[in-house]
């Protein structure tokens, strides 16, 4: 009798499941319909927009022309946007590659030195420090440094002259030759405060003990960072090259405010050649084909990036 008030109590449970609706799964769509409807108007209509005007000739004004890949086959022979992407890579080793080597280091330090010998509050204040340029906006940061720069009446050439070293003095940002590395100087100063808290981040789930038993076996400060410290945040890492690449290829706000990609397009990247080719010689379609083909160097990155950390991934 226990058997079949089981096998009928079975027997109704499996008939209220399959009756009964599905549960919460069915009311997560309405919770995503909000961002999805965000994303259809703020990236994916403006980008579908974008790139058809990119296939017409238009000022603005009136009705575009239909003049399918002629702005593209220009600007494959447009020699300003080849050299306004070569300063764009300029920017990816100023905003990646330098402040992810540095980053590395100094959090390494500040998390394995700073940390154990001054204690974790003097280690989160030196982090917040190094983070205070990820804070500023960027327009105030780049009046700052355009004061300092300034050839005249600058701070750094002030200096230079204080401490005896006037033959340093320059025109930083007005030399065409200097120009482009003082504006990657300053992104270097932006940017470092991003590796460095992601990377501290990342210290502190890597298991003590591997440092401990490496220390046991005589290694110093460089193996350990060199042999554990590199391997166990290495998803972190491909992050961080992601995030701060992407960041430099689409970097418009500084060139903006401190050179207006002079003197002589000396520091023109292709996001601040699109906005004066779009805005002040109102090309707009083709304008809209500069900022098309970035977008889609951008998307490509970010899904190398993505893979790169899905193979990192333990």
């Amino acid at each position: 009798m226990t058997v079949t008030v089981e096998r009928n109590a079975r027997a109704v449970g499996k008939d209220n499941a399959s009756e009964s609706p599905r549960g919460p799964r069915d009311s997560y769509a309405l919770f995503l319909l909000p961002g999805a409807l965000a994303f259809l108007a703020i990236v994916v209509l403006p980008f579908v927009m974008n790139t058809y005007v990119s296939f017409t000739e238009w000022q603005g004004v009136g009705s575009p022309t239909w003049s399918g890949l002629a702005n593209y086959r220009e600007l494959m022979d447009d020699s300003e946007f080849w050299a306004s992407f070569r300063h764009s890579l300029f920017m990816v080793v100023a905003m990646a590659a330098i402040p992810t080597a540095l980053g590395l280091v100094l959090a390494a330090a500040l998390f394995d030195y700073v940390g154990k010998h001054f204690g974790s509050r003097t280690a989160a204040v030196l982090r917040a420090c190094f983070y205070l340029p990820q804070v500023l906006p960027i327009a105030v940061a780049g009046i700052v440094w355009s004061w300092i720069l300034a050839p005249d009446n600058g701070s750094l050439n002030a200096l230079l002259k204080a401490i005896g070293l006037g033959s340093w003095q320059q025109d930083w940002l007005g030399d065409p030759d200097l120009a482009l590395y003082s504006v990657m100087g300053v992104m270097v100063w932006v940017q470092l405060g991003f590796p460095l808290v992601v990377f501290m981040a990342g210290l502190q789930r890597v298991d003590p003990q591997l440092y401990e038993a490496a220390e046991l076996d005589g290694a110093g400060w460089w193996r350990r960072f060199w042999h554990i410290t590199l391997p166990q945040i290495r998803p972190e890492i491909y992050v961080v090259l992601t995030w701060c690449s992407i960041a430099a290829l689409k970097v418009f706000g500084a060139v903006y405010v401190l050179t207006k990609g002079g003197p002589g397009g000396a520091t023109d990247v292709p996001s601040y050649f699109s906005f004066t080719t779009f805005f002040e010689k109102t090309q707009v379609g083709y304008g809209a084909a500069i900022s098309t083909v970035l977008t889609v160097i951008i998307l490509a990155l970010s899904l190398i990036g993505l893979r790169l950390q899905e193979r990192s991934d333990p």
